[in-house]
């Protein structure tokens, strides 16, 4: 494979989404690990179950932090919630019907949180 740092390379098969700067995989950019998603302050806290086979999954989106703050974020609301979830592309997804427990919570801790859909 030709060096990544001097294609245009925005996804590869190898490596899922690059960064634009560093060319690494977002997972593993240094570059903009730190920076956080820019959004309009609210925290938005939804349930979903589309494309999931019929199982719940509770979504927060909005979250003003950067990649690892996020991860740390989600490890400590999946062991709030006692379940499992994840944390990626800007979104934390937590298994279940969480909602009114995370909005709460996010409340909390100084997030502007509100519960989304319906």
């Amino acid at each position: 494979m030709a060096d990544r740092r001097s294609t245009g390379l925005v996804y590869s098969t190898e490596l899922g989404r690059t960064c634009p700067d560093c060319r690494e995989a977002l997972g593993r950019c240094r570059c903009h690990a730190s920076q956080a998603v820019v959004g309009d302050g609210n925290v938005r806290v939804s349930r979903e179950t589309k494309g999931r086979g019929g199982k719940c999954v509770t979504v927060i989106a909005g979250l003003p932090l950067g990649t690892n703050d996020l991860g740390t974020l989600a490890a400590a609301l999946k062991k709030r919630c006692g379940t499992g979830g994840t944390a990626k592309d800007g979104l934390i997804t937590i298994q279940g019907d969480h909602r009114d427990m995370l909005v709460t919570h996010l409340q909390s801790l100084g997030y502007r949180a509100k519960p989304s859909g319906g």
